[in-house]
């Protein structure tokens, strides 16, 4: 979730034209198609990956702690599980925002 949150930042800061204090930047920005813009398809594409890899991780854990798998933890398990339900209901309220705007923006008047 971190780095969602650090790939966002760094993607409002580019569109912001800060890139000197954006810091680093991923793969997914490198192959812009415009020199200082950000591809907000690959941005959005990498962001639900990241949540998708992340409740994957978490299923695998629960799942290797209930068939009694060695090494599994209980804490470590729940942790992640908790991580993969925050990110998802971070990318549901980002849905919501963007269905939000758009329908702000098909109601004005042309």
């Amino acid at each position: 979730m971190d780095s969602m949150l650090a790939q966002l930042r760094t993607g409002a800061a580019l569109a912001a034209g800060k890139s000197s204090s954006a810091g680093a930047i991923s793969r997914a920005y490198e192959d812009r198609d415009q020199p200082g813009g950000v591809d907000f398809a690959t941005v959005l594409k990498s962001s639900l990956d990241q949540v998708n890899n992340t409740q994957q991780h978490a299923a695998k854990l629960a799942r290797d702690f209930e068939l009694g798998a060695p090494g599994a933890n209980l804490t470590e398990a729940m942790i992640s599980m908790q991580q993969a339900s925050i990110s998802f209901q971070y990318t549901v309220q980002v849905r919501n925002k963007f269905v939000s705007a758009y329908q702000d923006i098909m109601n004005m008047p042309v």
